[in-house]
């Protein structure tokens, strides 16, 4: 009972220091990211993508007193030694990145709201960000248990869209076991029988993954390959677990296999492409343009014969530039 009353208490106290405008962003379901500059403004972004805008003003003190209420919950500090913040906001659960002078002019953050629902691929083809056929390859994928590999630059919607896979999976095999791993809680599953792992300073994913392997899972999904634990992502994938989700930060999908490769080298120096080819089936690349964001691109990988061997299955073209 106390210490619920002491997170009531601690809540509060962050609304009031966040103020009305940052408050009525996070209860907005179409902002996706809050972000605070030094200069104190408050910008925005919104899901379907269109550009930010800002939306107002938040003090420097106000900033800096948000800042250390939501250290305090986290058992750590924000000053000018330890001038970063990261973690989840007590509010909703939302990933908070926050950052203090020196490093920077005046306080400064980014909120990555978690999502209030699932976007599912129904709707990403009715909001015209995927196209008909594009679904039909996906949801055939997944019914045939590949491997995909969601990639794109940042905020460009590569866990939103993976949250639309996870509810394509539990529509298609209800009867399947999830594991799912990340390091901040951004994955949406509403599957009965599924356990959500999650990182700590004490315990890395690659460990996770590890431990994954004595879960029995039948699909084993990464909300973010970030590190060496892309290795153990991959043999997990190549021993018995296809069906699987990750998510890679690049441009394109050749950029995609290219940076699991730098991942896999951050902790093996064997060559990992043949392990990649044989891993992953379908690279899916979503994009953020001047009018919103849109699956560009579906390649299915077949091989490595020095290079990769790839089918691009659906490519848009789009007569703007990608933002």
């Amino acid at each position: 009972m106390q210490h619920r009353e002491r997170q009531q208490r601690i809540t509060q106290k962050l609304r009031r220091e966040l103020g009305p405008t940052v408050l009525r962003a996070l209860d907005d379901p179409d902002i996706i990211e809050i972000m605070l500059n030094p200069d104190g403004r408050l910008w925005v972004d919104r899901l379907g993508g269109g550009g930010m805008e800002v939306i107002g003003e938040l003090s420097p003190v106000s900033a800096m007193a948000a800042m250390a209420t939501i250290a305090s919950t986290l058992d750590c500090t924000i000053n000018a030694m330890n001038p970063t913040l990261e973690g989840e906001l007590p509010i909703d659960g939302s990933r908070f990145e926050g950052l203090v002078p020196p490093v920077v002019s005046g306080p400064a953050f980014t909120i990555r709201k978690k999502a209030s629902k699932v976007f599912t691929l129904a709707d990403y083809v009715a909001d015209g960000i995927m196209t008909r056929a594009q679904n039909a390859l996906i949801t055939e994928a997944i019914k045939l248990r590949k491997n995909i590999l969601v990639v794109g630059g940042t905020s460009t919607g590569k866990t939103t869209l993976a949250n639309g896979l996870i509810d394509e999976i539990v529509k298609v095999a209800p009867e399947h076991r999830l594991v799912i791993i990340e390091d901040v809680g951004e994955i949406q599953c509403t599957a009965e029988n599924a356990v959500i792992l999650r990182s700590t300073d004490m315990i890395d994913l690659t460990q996770l993954l590890r431990a994954t392997m004595r879960l029995r899972p039948d699909r084993i999904l990464v909300g973010e390959v970030r590190g060496p634990e892309a290795l153990s992502l991959l043999k997990a994938w190549n021993t018995g677990h296809p069906g699987g989700i990750a998510t890679v930060h690049a441009d394109t999908a050749l950029k995609g296999l290219s940076r699991l490769e730098a991942l896999v080298a951050e902790g093996s120096h064997a060559p990992a492409q043949k392990m990649i080819a044989e891993a992953i089936d379908y690279v899916v690349v979503i994009v953020k343009t001047a009018k919103g964001r849109h699956v560009k691109e579906i390649i299915a990988v077949e091989g490595f014969d020095g290079d990769y061997l790839t089918t691009s299955l659906e490519e848009q073209e789009y007569p703007y530039e990608v933002a």
